[in-house]
């Protein structure tokens, strides 16, 4: 299906995606400094109760339709599945990770959607944006390799947040037409909350860093509302800039998200990415810029001429 353009607003939708760069490492920071003290599923329940306590009610006064088909909800229950994984080993590596560190090695995923668009979706990925992705896997590598020395196994943790959202944008994609963004973000979260809620509830959280539930107390509580809202908000944000600009245009402004953590980390952590580190988020943000340039180049020229 051909992409509408009448409706586009590249500025808009640019604003967007700088609002989701801007917002999610705050999100990201909050998750690294309630991990050092409360359960990690107790930071994903929050983050969804939030995201339906927000968007649910908003969905319905909008009139929308929070499961349209059976369809659509297996694919929603997949989607959340996949973000609860994906969120649940993303604030397990902020807990040893700096923050940049974390992110960077996540951005292999858009390295690893073009390999899955190639298999999955029978998408054409030529010679030149293979390279690409290689030159960006050795950058992540080389932000790995300071990080594995440090922590061990834990720095391949956004590796595996990569790969879990690549299938995340896959299914997103495959669903995008048939439902309303905030529809979609509504329905993810009341999908995901009796999955996690049972094991947020447990009383073993003095055991179990992963589970359970430990009461916040003070400025505790208003960490917890603040990582649900900038969590839920900025994915929000995301999702809406692709109804108002081509992601070969928003993808660019993605790669916003790694200086900005870096900024972030520094001031609430004192944390700086090393130099074989910054060296790898350079070559990891030049091969992905390539492959947006690429990808634009290639429409380009596939598009009929003008009469």
């Amino acid at each position: 299906m051909t992409r509408d353009t009448s409706t586009d607003r590249p500025l808009l939708g640019i604003l967007l995606m700088f609002g989701f760069c801007t917002i999610i490492p705050f999100a990201d920071a909050l998750a690294k400094l309630l991990g050092e003290d409360f359960p990690l599923m107790q930071l994903v329940l929050v983050r969804f109760a939030t995201q339906a306590i927000l968007f649910v009610p908003l969905a319905l006064w909008a009139g929308a339709v929070l499961f349209p088909s059976r369809r659509v909800v297996g694919l929603t229950l997949l989607r959340a599945l996949l973000q609860v994984a994906g969120l649940l080993m993303m604030f397990a590596a902020l807990r040893v990770l700096p923050l940049a560190d974390a992110i960077a090695i996540a951005f292999v995923m858009p390295f690893l959607m073009l390999l899955l668009g190639r298999f999955f979706l029978d998408e054409e990925v030529g010679p030149r944006r293979l390279m690409a992705c290689a030159v960006g896997f050795i950058g992540t590598l080389m932000v790995v390799q300071p990080s594995f020395v440090a922590v061990g196994w834990a720095a391949l943790l956004p590796i595996g947040v990569a790969f879990v959202f690549a299938f995340f944008m896959l299914v997103t994609r495959a669903m995008a037409r048939e439902i309303d963004p905030l529809a979609l973000q509504g329905a993810s979260g009341l999908l995901a909350l009796p999955l996690i809620a049972p094991l947020a509830a447990l009383p073993v959280a003095d055991i179990a860093p992963l589970v359970g539930w430990l009461a916040p107390v003070g400025p505790e509580i208003w960490l917890f509302i603040a990582l649900g809202i900038f969590g839920s908000i900025g994915h929000l944000l995301m999702t809406w800039s692709l109804r108002f600009a081509p992601s070969a245009t928003l993808a660019p402004m993605q790669y916003l998200e790694i200086p900005m953590a870096t900024l972030v980390g520094f001031v609430m952590f004192r944390d700086l990415p090393n130099g074989l580190a910054a060296a790898g988020i350079a070559v990891t943000i030049a091969a992905g810029v390539y492959i947006v340039l690429r990808e634009r180049a290639v429409s380009r020229a596939a598009a009929p001429p003008v009469a």
